[in-house]
């Protein structure tokens, strides 16, 4: 039985002392006892659900909304519905995002009954005229529509992080607040939960098409969709997707969303998930007072679908996609709620964590394959554990799936160390009690509990349950789980031919009517809520800067809160001085001493709970250590050990080699990577991080010998040390002068060549090819404008304005009024260090007959930045409200300093942005814009397919300048 505890929540105030006061009502609660969240749940009385944490680190609070319906309930006939929901919960209600609902109610109704005759007709052209009609009518009904009055209000009292998701068995909404602003925010959301009103369809419409066609090129959708298709063939887990088919995106239907809203966002279908500086009893008084008058549903008819017959021969299925082959491997598993889940989690990390998992020492240590994972995903009415493995150079599939088999094998036939399963328990208590810092992890453990029906008693109790298991019990059910029941995805490479996107139909552009605003958005932008006082960094008090005995740098904060610690050497080695640092990492992953083997090693810091890693940026290199404190010493010396006494294999270095020649080629066949190559080529040229690598022959006959000394030279460079933990700086100093040993004297740095952004003195167009269904699209702009710090809150204000979210002028004009993208943005950026300069760029996601609308629009955009007071004001206090509730703890406050150090400050950026905010008005924001955008050449970045793009189009704006691949990876 859970504990349930009365506590008093005042949902009056008494107006004067003495006289008779009113009555407060008693909220009973439940609560675990040994809860390291202590986490309150609380049932109003019309069954809406209440998750509170306390988090006092900064005075923000995490909140999600789930509702506990997803793409499982979307009627068979409109698949994709629930997630279409999700977008239209974005669009207002009958008090907000509208100047006249009552004007407006006609025109609605009569595009939702105009969408219910369109999706029933198959004639092209009748299809054709009715849609013009819809279009013409939503042109009359968006006379009244207010776009981005939710995100306005979001934007007005600080907000971060406003989203939404939609999975299988849940749509949850998302925003991450300052503290003072919780009324506001419960106001907000009461009204959009109770007076949804469905506007702006078709524009939204435009978005959904964007985002399913963004995801008809995604190879791991393909592999996710297939898999669940096979492992669940008669349930909507595998007959529907969360996006929903490209036939029903077309034909929509109004009427079933309102429906489906009716039925499952009901308050007793519903939980408030809320982690960090709250006053649990005014919090649950202020969603009582907004939320309390909502009206349950008596039934909540869920669909119910018989069981399915259990799996007992290998099912196999293939998909076609252009990125490198993989293989997946899934079994359908018990509920979420089901104790099997504890097991399951246990084995994902056994199976694989990263450093000693039977996949990492047996096949990626080995280099037997070229990269292997696993998963396991709880969901409300099944659960689906997955492993995954993708080929080196000439490995079959089918290869591939008998080594992931064979280590399965392993598990059930108990062919692992003893250490493994304590190990993996502590590891998973150590990374649960980090994570606990985070108010979206606690939020996020209160969403997943209520979605599956899991009892917090449950939850809580997991690392007590799985502190039990053992040996025997681990292999049992893995003998009793793992059979021939499992579905196996190959994903090869080639020309999928069944892919059809869904085509844009031809709206008109929606006026943003930015002129006009709600009485309820005016109410919440006017409210005054006791503010927030920022708490900015003081570098002489909040740190301890020293010099350890052999002379190196230290900046140190202690942890008094638990025993974790961070440790970290910044050497100056960055890869703008030698890219091969992060090659000498790598062979290191796979080596021994002469003392231990590699898997020794491996599983050595599994057991000390710790991490360590080797890493490289553009200035220097980086080796951490992480983990229990009480560890630390065992774990430095052990890794000081490894870099001074690491043993050559040639035969591991060959591997590594055909590695890292696969990944190469890999990563050529992704859509993202090769955006990511192309931004860096454009911007940077032919001198830029991706292209500063040795090349695969240079690596072939490189002597690994020289990676070995190079690691073991790293101590004669004066590193900088950062430590957060329990010891104090002395038991610091100690350690590190006792285990490192340095030289005399310090080796000079090696010479480095930055990378530098290059101007753009004329407009160029550079095209790099991919083909897609739609393109990625920046415009770029450079003049080498030195930045100085007196031009810090201008930049920052300006973004928040023009580009720093949904209330922004680009996403209201590029999306919510045209419909273009479903992704789109712009920013100017400040360098990261003062040797560089500030730049500007757009960015866009937008299918491949848009390209042009999309440039034409931008233009006009850059050109006369809108002026508009409201949203002036709105992104001035946003940036404000976001700025004091800002809080930098812990470790962080030790790269901070690092950070104001390359910018030659001695106070934090955010400091200075806060104090020159008051004086920027919004003519200092148009004339940035008209200054630094308007009229610009620019170089015109864009990967696609030139067969499906305007290119005649482009060459009226500048020379066309075509790469290959190779020339933007440089293999």
């Amino acid at each position: 039985m859970k504990l349930s505890i009365f506590r008093t929540a005042c949902l009056s105030i008494l107006l004067v002392l003495g006289t008779l006061g009113i009555q407060a009502q008693r909220y009973t609660y439940e609560s675990v006892p040994g809860d390291p969240m202590q986490s309150r749940i609380y049932t109003l009385s019309n069954g809406l659900k209440i998750y509170l944490s306390v988090n006092k680190e900064k005075p923000r609070i995490q909140t999600f909304i789930a509702v506990r319906t997803g793409s499982r309930n979307d009627p068979a006939e409109t698949t994709g519905l629930a997630h279409y929901l999700e977008h239209i919960m974005f669009k207002g209600t009958t008090h907000f995002g509208s100047s006249n609902v009552e004007a407006e109610r006609p025109y609605l109704d009569s595009i939702e009954r105009r969408f219910e005759e369109y999706r029933r007709v198959t004639n092209p052209a009748i299809r054709k005229k009715l849609y013009h009609q819809i279009d013409s009518i939503s042109q009359l009904a968006a006379r009244y529509n207010i776009p981005n009055e939710y995100d306005k209000m979001m934007h007005a009292i600080g907000s971060e992080g406003t989203n939404a998701y939609t999975s299988n068995d849940v749509t949850c909404y998302t925003e991450d607040i300052p503290a003072n602003e919780l009324e506001s925010w419960t106001k907000v959301q009461a009204d959009r939960f109770l007076n949804m009103v469905i506007r702006g369809f078709h524009t939204e419409l435009e978005a959904v098409y964007e985002e399913y066609n963004i995801g008809l090129t995604s190879d791991s959708r393909k592999l996710f969709t297939a898999l669940m298709a096979k492992l669940f063939p008669t349930h909507p887990y595998g007959t529907q997707t969360t996006i929903g088919l490209g036939e029903h995106l077309k034909n929509p239907s109004i009427v079933n969303i309102k429906n489906y809203f009716k039925k499952y966002y009901v308050p007793n279908n519903i939980a408030i998930c809320m982690a960090g500086d709250l006053d649990p009893d005014k919090t649950v008084a202020l969603i009582e007072k907004y939320f309390g008058g909502w009206k349950p549903s008596p039934h909540i008819d869920v669909p119910q679908y018989a069981a399915m017959p259990a799996i007992t021969t290998p099912v196999d299925t293939t998909v076609v996609g252009q990125e490198a082959e993989t293989l997946w491997i899934g079994w359908r598993a018990e509920p979420g709620n089901s104790l099997q889940a504890d097991t399951l989690e246990v084995i994902n990390q056994m199976l694989c964590n990263g450093r000693a998992g039977l996949f990492d020492l047996n096949l990626e240590q080995k280099m037997k394959l070229l990269s292997v994972n696993d998963g396991f995903e709880a969901m409300h009415d099944y659960s689906l554990f997955i492993v995954m493995g993708s080929p080196k150079q000439g490995q079959s599939l089918d290869e591939v799936r008998t080594l992931l088999l064979g280590e399965i094998d392993k598990l059930k036939r108990g062919e692992f160390s003893d250490d493994l399963l304590p190990s993996v328990i502590n590891n998973y208590k150590r990374t649960f009690y980090k994570q606990l810092d985070k108010n979206r992890f606690r939020a996020n453990k209160f969403v997943n509990a209520f979605i599956n029906n899991v009892d917090w008693k449950q939850s809580v109790g997991m690392i007590d349950r799985i502190s039990r298991f053992t040996k025997n019990d681990i292999v049992s059910f893995a003998n009793r789980f793992f059979g021939n029941n499992y579905v196996c995805v190959n994903k090869v490479q080639g020309n999928d031919t069944t892919i059809k996107k869904v085509e844009k139909p031809i709206i008109t552009p929606i006026p943003t009517n930015n002129d006009k605003s709600s009485a309820f958005l005016n109410e919440i932008v006017n409210s005054k809520p006791e503010e927030i006082q920022p708490q900015f960094i003081d570098f002489k008090r909040d740190l301890t800067q020293g010099i350890t005995k052999h002379g190196l740098p230290i900046l140190y904060k202690q942890n008094k809160e638990n025993d974790l610690f961070s440790l970290r050497l910044d050497l100056p080695l960055g890869t703008e001085s030698d890219p091969m640092i992060n090659y000498a990492a790598d062979y290191l992953n796979y080596l021994g001493t002469a003392k231990m083997t590699n898997e020794q090693i491996k599983q050595e810091f599994y057991k000390m709970a710790c991490d360590y890693s080797i890493s490289q940026g553009a200035e220097k290199a980086y080796i951490t250590l992480s983990g229990l404190n009480e560890n630390l010493p065992k774990a430095l010396t052990l890794l000081n050990d490894l870099l001074e006494n690491a043993k050559l294999d040639r035969e591991a270095y060959s591997k590594m080699v055909e590695l890292i020649i696969k990944s190469r080629n890999n990563q050529k066949t992704n859509q993202n990577a090769n955006f990511s190559a192309l931004f860096n080529y454009g911007r940077y040229g032919l001198y830029n991080s991706v292209l500063n690598h040795p090349s695969a022959e240079k690596l072939k006959n490189l002597d690994p010998q020289s990676l070995l000394t190079m690691l073991k030279n790293l101590k004669n460079y004066k590193a900088t040390v950062l430590y957060y933990g329990p010891s104090t700086l002395a038991e610091i100093d100690k350690l590190i002068s006792k285990t490192i040993k340095t030289p005399k004297k310090f080796a000079e740095p090696l010479p480095a060549k930055h990378y530098t952004m290059q101007p753009t003195p004329k407009n160029e167009i550079l095209i790099a090819p991919y083909d897609a269904k739609n393109i990625y699209m920046v415009q770029f702009h450079n003049e080498n404008t030195k930045w100085t710090p007196e031009r810090a809150p201008l930049i920052a204000l300006f973004n928040e304005y023009f580009s720093g979210g949904m209330n922004t002028i680009v996403f209201q004009e590029m999306r919510e009024s045209r419909g273009l993208a479903y992704s789109a943005g712009a920013n100017y950026t400040s360098p990261w260090r003062l040797s560089d300069y500030e730049s500007f760029y757009t960015m866009i996601i937008t299918q491949n007959d848009k390209m042009m609308d999309c440039v034409r629009e931008f233009n006009k955009l850059l050109n006369n930045v809108p002026e508009r007071p409201a949203n002036f004001e709105l992104a001035k206090k946003s940036l404000t409200k976001s700025l004091a509730s800002e809080r930098i703890t812990k470790f962080q406050i030790l790269s901070a300093y690092l950070n104001a150090q390359r910018l030659g400050l001695d106070r934090t950026l955010s400091e200075i942005i806060y104090k020159g905010i008051p004086a920027l008005q919004l003519q200092d924001v148009v004339n940035f814009g008209k200054s630094n955008m308007a009229n610009k050449t620019f170089k015109y970045i864009i990967l696609g397919d030139e067969k499906e793009l305007d290119m005649k189009g482009l060459e009226k704006i500048a020379p066309i300048h075509r790469l290959t691949t190779e020339e933007i990876f440089g293999y």
